[in-house]
């Protein structure tokens, strides 16, 4: 891979990383730390209930953020609006980690904690289209799935780095990890982001956003709207959010639930943190194999297969964890989310670039990704505790999931791709 190409990989990588820190990170403590902290006097379920309510608050503001950075995006550059928004995530995480508990500041507490993480959403929800836009632009004729899926490969890192750092502070006293231990894998967010505004410097444009940009500039117009534009083709961009829906719930169901499902039942959390981290090593490799895939495939088959596998997998996910052997567990993690959720997470991207010009890409890529994140993850750990608490079982959460994928299905089946997308073109038809 020539220079140029591994900074712009490494540099779209570095915003999907922390995109997916942030919220493991957060996804983990909701479900081990922030009852506690946060919520102290509730009985174990409502505290439960209230920390993913939390968590999904900070899912309301990505469809506004990602409007928002999508028009700076395809306006102005992919490069603009990823400095502004890796900046952006870094500081509203660091602040949720320096937020005192309630015992210290009362209701207080969990206003500035849900302040911060719809704050956080707000920058997250720009992150995704620029990074996969800037991404997918610049990988060559045929490689398109294979670079789309190296940002997911920067998930696996976010998720080794958020679940090690959990288990190495939380491997000491109980007492210091719900103090302060917790705290300082969001405080590292920082450093991330100085990282990541080092690396985003020295990207530049792709030629189909150059092109665009010098005809714009000979024809001195101003350019229309990028949401305007998406819209004029309706379609895709529904069928983008039913498509993500599915890829949406698969992490925050088989790791972030789960982990409250393993810990119901008795699982120490440091087993869940320790899955996680093996779930992190393998969706690092997994991920560019998935995307090569579809390269080799097409998009939409191994987009259809992979949810097809979500919603026969995880029925045995679950009931791994019920066992509580960690050994089993793990096996579960992997089997629950690193088939089907990494497949679907490594195709996803590529397969929303591809859906839109480039005049309104990044706006159309953060409709699809970020409105099935909101409705679709960010409620999946609220309701599927509703669901195993109504019910007392966990085959209720298992239909949910099914169902959720038989909406990407459908969605994927109908989707149509651009027709000079090289790489893909006789696999799909034209709009």
């Amino acid at each position: 891979m020539p220079a140029k190409q591994r900074r712009v990989v490494a540099g779209g990588a570095i915003g999907t990383l922390m995109e997916y820190f942030d919220y493991y990170l957060y996804g983990l403590a909701s479900a081990t730390v922030f009852p506690t902290v946060f919520f102290p006097n509730s009985n174990p379920v409502v505290g439960t209930l209230s920390s993913f309510a939390s968590f999904a608050f900070g899912f309301l503001l990505r469809p506004i953020g990602g409007l928002v950075f999508g028009h700076i995006g395809d306006r102005m550059g992919r490069k603009t609006t990823l400095m502004i928004t890796v900046v952006g995530m870094g500081i509203s995480t660091a602040a949720i980690g320096l937020i005192p508990s309630a015992g210290t500041i009362g209701i207080a507490a969990p206003i500035l904690l849900l302040f911060f993480r719809m704050l956080q959403g707000l920058f997250v929800g720009g992150e995704m289209g620029g990074a996969a836009a800037l991404v997918v632009e610049h990988a060559p004729a045929g490689r398109r799935g294979l670079f789309g899926a190296l940002l997911i490969s920067g998930a696996g890192v976010a998720n080794v780095a958020s679940a090690g750092l959990m288990a190495a502070f939380g491997a000491g006293s109980h007492s210091f990890f719900i103090t302060w231990g917790w705290r300082i894998p969001f405080v590292f967010a920082l450093v991330l982001a100085i990282i990541a505004v080092i690396l985003r410097s020295k990207l530049d444009e792709s030629n189909e956003f150059k092109d665009l940009a010098a005809a714009r500039a000979l024809n001195q117009e101003k350019g229309k709207s990028p949401l305007r534009e998406v819209f004029r083709h309706p379609k895709n961009a529904i069928l983008g959010i039913l498509i993500g829906l599915p890829q949406s719930i698969a992490g925050y169901l088989v790791l972030t639930f789960g982990l409250a499902f393993m810990v119901s039942k008795g699982t120490q959390a440091q087993v869940g943190f320790i899955g996680t981290m093996i779930v992190g090593v393998l969706q690092i490799f997994a991920a560019p194999l998935w995307g090569s895939l579809s390269d080799k495939i097409g998009r939409r088959k191994t987009y259809i297969g992979a949810c097809i596998a979500f919603a026969l997998l995880i029925y045995p996910a679950f009931a791994l964890y019920g066992t509580e052997t960690a050994v089993l567990i793990w096996l579960g993690m992997v089997i629950g989310f690193v088939i089907p959720g990494v497949a679907m997470q490594g195709t996803l991207q590529t397969m929303l670039v591809e859906m839109f010009d480039v005049e309104a890409r990044t706006t159309g890529v953060n409709i699809g990704y970020q409105i099935s994140n909101t409705i679709g993850g960010g409620f999946a750990p609220l309701i599927a505790t509703a669901l195993s608490a109504a019910f007392g079982s966990v085959w209720p959460v298992i239909i949910y999931a099914a169902a959720i994928a038989l909406i990407g299905i459908i969605g994927t089946a109908y989707a149509s791709l651009r027709p000079d997308v090289e790489n893909a073109g006789r696999l799909y038809e034209p709009k």
